[in-house]
Formats: C-alpha cells, structure tokens, sequence
C-alpha cells in the first residue's frame, strides 16, 4: 500500500505554477517523475503524489529540479489566468481514473511520435551519410582514374621518345655501315691498283712450290672442323630428380591453402570429439532406462509433485544433457527454478523453450502461454514489472480467454501505475 504525501506547498502567477513537494529521506531521480498535460504523478516506493492539475499546462517547457530533499516543479500554464486550487477537487473516481488513464494514454502516443521522429531523422542522417560517402569514393574513383590516365600517357610519352631513339640509333649505325664499307671498296680498289702496276720478278722457287689455296669462309676445312668439335659442348650426364609431396588433411595445394584458419578448424574439431567423449564415458555408468529422456521427465515431474525441486532440476539436467532439443525440459525445468528461488535461470530456461517453440503453431500454443507466464512471474519477481508485463500481454493475445492470466495482467499494471489497493 503506497504512502500518499499530502505536505507540500505551491504558489502561482498568472503564467506558472511553482509547486515544492519534500522526499522525507528517500532519493529521487527523473525516472520516478510522470507528467502529461493535466496530470503529474511521483512514484518513490513507499512513498506516492499524484494529482490532476487544474487547468492544462505546458509540459514540453516545464521543469523539476532535484536537490535538498525536495523536488521543485515550474509549471508553466497553457493560458493565462489564476487557478483556483492546484487539483481538480470534488471530482468522482471514475472522472479521476478517466481522466488519469488519458493522461497515460497521451504520455504513450507522445512517446511513440518522438520514436518515430527520431526514426525518420535516423534514417535521414543515414542516407545523407550514404549519400556522402557515395560522393568521396566516386570522387576517389575519378581521382585515382585520373592519376592512371596521366601515368599512361607519361609511359606512352616515354615509349614514343625510346623508340625514336631507337630510330636515330638504327640510322647512325646504317649510316656508319656504309661508310666503312665504302671506305673497304676504295682500300681494296687501291691495292688492285697497286699490284697491277707493282713489275713481278720470277723466282724459280715460287714457280716449283705448289701454294694450295686457302678456301673461303663459306667452306670447310679441316682447322674449321677441328674448332667446331673443340666448341662443342660435353653431353649432360643422366640423373633422377626425387620429388616429395607434403602430406595434408585438406584437398586443395598448399600454396592455395589457409594454414592458419585450417589449424584452428582442426583444433576445435579435436577439442569437440573430446567433451564428445567425455560426456559419453560419464553416461556409460549410467543404467538403461536413466539414459532415456522422456523416462528422467517423468522422473523429474514426479519429483516436482513431492516438493522435491533440487532432484527435480538434477533430472531435468541430464535430460538436457541427452536431448538438448526438447522445449518441455527447460519448461519444466524453469518451473523448479521459480520454486528455488533461481530467478535467472528461469528467465533463461523460459527464453530457450520460447527459442525451440518455432514456428508458433496451434500444437505448441499451451507450451508458449506456459514460457511465456513463468517468464513474465521471474521478471516481476525481480521487480521487473514493464518486462513481466510485457510477457503476460504476449501470454494473453495466445490465450485471450484466459482470466487469471488476465487478472495477473492487471494487478502488474496496477503496480507500474503505483494504484495497487489492498483487495
């Protein structure tokens, strides 16, 4: 039952309302201030302020400052006059819960166009962004074209010049040619000359000695014959060249292969074969029956009946342990940790029956109100109560017709609200 805080005090002007509300010794944050148009709530467990304002104000300018012990609220009204008390007073319950629930109702769809404001202008920066970003690479694009471009016009420039070199080399040298074997005629044309008008004086010996001829270059001889075999290289001796291939697991090439993410695949594939046979060695001591799942979950619900939680998870453990792919384990399971105590590990078991229960079909709808409840009764548990009750909504459009979900359902919206009464 919440303490409602009557003590505070409030003055105005014909433009704003300054209202001093005291803490009493707890400490408030902007989390547990609520305020709308016409309505403005405090919730501070134990402790509660709730009030229906007069006359609209604007809630977009005004303000609450937290300091000292006190929360100091600037108001500022929609229209100028002088409100007659802060509250609407002499108004009936269903006026005030009428008029409490709009408040909430407007404070939810404000909240929702800020989201969709700030999602449209998330979407904005993001195209501009994209849009930026397609403009710097084009930019780079042409740039490093450009820079390719001037680069092969500099090497065609380069490879003109070289073979003009080229040229002029081939026209000195032709050139050159030329000359000396014209300058080779003339000589020879000289000597000719020479030996013709040079008197020959007989000798009896040059006329006895037979010259044999020396053949030209085009012909053989036997100093032409015995210089090519000199030049001639030795024949190659034989050999054998052995070639190892290196042994691998995988069928591509070495040199075609990754080596380190290779090594690290096998790594884990060994590690895995190895809790793969360790779990198997620990389950060869047990006996037949304890390695079916479906005989250790009737074993466990058994256990659950009694009261006895602890052996009930013990069983629902080592069913997991066998089959990993059955919803109704952790199901069941996340109802003995909700009996422990063990809030967390509910929400987790609940979360992966949820994550099994895929595709939603009518023959698993009973299942997923099951994970869905439970869930939502671990969050509330742990004063979580906007997670728990988004669970128990989610239980509810599965299961409508449900009137205890649907009591629980309002009882968490009673406690967010802070208007919980003693039933």
């Amino acid at each position: 039952m919440p303490v409602w805080l009557r003590d505070y005090s409030w003055r105005q002007t014909d433009s704003a309302v300054y209202l001093s509300l005291p803490l009493r010794g707890v400490r408030a944050t902007p989390a547990n201030i609520f305020c709308t148009d016409q309505y403005l709530k405090v919730s501070i467990p134990p402790f509660l302020f709730e009030a229906v304002l007069y006359a609209p104000i604007d809630d977009t300018n005004s303000t609450a400052k937290i300091g000292n012990g006190i929360i100091f609220f600037t108001l500022y009204k929609k229209e100028m006059a002088m409100w007659d008390s802060l509250m609407i007073e002499n108004a009936n319950k269903e006026k005030l819960q009428y008029l409490r629930e709009n408040a909430i109702l407007k404070a939810h769809e404000k909240a929702k166009e800020e989201a969709e404001a700030k999602k449209v202008t998330k979407q904005e920066h993001k195209k501009y962004a994209l849009e930026a970003t397609m403009k710097l690479e084009a930019a780079e694009r042409k740039r490093v074209e450009d820079l390719k471009e001037q680069e092969r016009q500099k090497v065609t420039r380069e490879l003109e010049l070289w073979k003009n070199q080229q040229k002029d080399i081939e026209r000195q040298k032709r050139i050159q040619g030329e000359e000396e074997l014209h300058q080779a005629v003339e000589q020879l044309r000289e000597r000719k000359k020479d030996k013709i008008n040079k008197p020959r004086i007989p000798n009896d010996r040059s006329s006895k000695t037979r010259v044999k001829p020396t053949k030209g270059p085009g012909s053989d001889s036997m100093f032409s014959d015995n210089l090519k075999e000199e030049q001639l290289p030795a024949p190659r001796s034989a050999g054998t060249i052995k070639i190892n291939f290196t042994s691998r697991v995988f069928p591509t090439a070495l040199r075609e292969s990754r080596v380190a993410e290779e090594e690290e695949w096998l790594h884990k594939q060994a590690e895995a074969r190895r809790t793969i046979n360790a779990d198997l060695s620990e389950l060869e001591d047990l006996k037949e029956e304890e390695k079916n799942p479906d005989w250790l979950k009737d074993k466990g619900n058994k256990m659950f009946a009694t009261g006895d939680y602890l052996a009930a998870v013990n069983a629902y453990n080592l069913a997991v342990r066998l089959n990993n792919k059955l919803p109704v384990l952790y199901l069941n399971r996340a109802a003995c940790h909700l009996k422990l105590r063990n809030l967390h590990k509910a929400i987790e078991d609940s979360s992966k029956a949820l994550e099994l229960l895929t595709p939603p079909v009518p023959d698993n709808e009973n299942a997923r109100v099951k994970a869905y409840v439970r869930r939502g009764t671990a969050f509330c548990q742990l004063e979580l109560y906007a997670e728990g009750l988004q669970d128990y909504e989610a239980a509810l459009k599965i299961d409508p017709k449900n009137k205890i979900i649907e009591k629980d359902a309002e009882k968490i919206r009673h406690i967010i609200q802070g208007t919980l009464q003693d039933s």
